[in-house]
Order: structure tokens, then sequence, then C-alpha cells
């Protein structure tokens, strides 16, 4: 296991819990690993925060041996209609207020709000996973659609 990480502080607070772990400083645009290294590869709560969504699976793709598999868990669309609408308007409209008065960094939840809102539902994010190679693509709802769990897996080469 190999935990990369854009940030220096996050690398710093894992590598505490874990000492033993190669933390890698990384940029999921642009992952410093070598083709077809790895058996699996996953993020959690991650891959919307990267600038460009194609390239960071692209990179996943690279660096998957053939017949490896990906896994994300992120944030999603809730399924059922009346609850995806009051947990849109609680995103948009109470989280960050909320945040305002509680928070030592109230702008955060802002973002994160947003960032939910904007991301692609679960067969937007199935068919950019198509897109970047992955066969096998499929996800599993939890928590109503809140958030998905998306898996593909590399082709084996002939």
């Amino acid at each position: 296991m190999v935990p990369c990480d854009f940030s220096v502080g996050m690398l710093g607070e894992g590598k505490k819990r874990r000492p033993w772990l190669p933390f890698t400083a990384g940029d999921g645009m642009r992952l410093p690993f070598a083709d077809g290294v790895f058996d699996a590869v996953t993020i959690s709560f991650g891959l919307r925060n990267i600038q460009d969504t194609d390239a960071a699976l692209a990179e996943l793709y690279r660096v998957t041996k053939p017949g490896g598999r990906v896994v994300i868990c992120e944030f999603s669309e809730p399924t059922w209609a009346p609850f995806r609408t009051v947990y849109t308007e609680y995103l948009m409209r109470a989280l960050p207020p909320v945040a305002r008065v509680v928070s030592s960094n109230p702008e955060a939840y802002v973002y994160l709000a947003e960032s939910i809102r904007t991301w692609p539902n679960q067969p937007e994010l199935a068919a950019r996973l198509q897109g970047a190679g992955w066969t096998k693509v499929a996800w599993r709802n939890l928590t109503g659609g809140i958030v998905a769990l998306h898996r593909g897996v590399k082709p084996a080469e002939d």
C-alpha cells in the first residue's frame, strides 16, 4: 500500500499514525509512479477535489496493472427525489451559515457544499470511468446515494 496525497500536511498526519507506510506526495493528474505497478487503486472523497477529473481517472488507469481494479468512494446524488431536494437545500442553504458560526474555517464548508452539488451523479461518473478505459464499471449507493462506491477493472492484456 502506497498512500499518495497532494497535501504535505495530510501526508504528515498519516505518517504520524502509520509511520511504516511509504507516504508519497503526488498530483492526481500526474502520479509519481511507473505504468502498471498497482493491483488496485483507490481514492476516497478526493476525486472531486482534483482539477481535471478525466486526467485523474486516466492516471489511475495508467498506474494500474492489467486486470487490476479501481474503487472510488465519493459523494454522489441521493436516489430518492424528495430526499434529494431536502439534501440539496440543506447543503446549499444550511451548511454554509452553520459553518460560519461553528467553524474556524467556514470557507471549507462552503467549498464542500458547492463541490458536492456540482459533482457528476452516479451514471455520469460511471461514463467517465468507461471513457478512461475501465471496464465492468458499476457502483453501489451508500446512505441513499449520498455516497457511492464506483468500481472498474482495467482490461487484461491480450
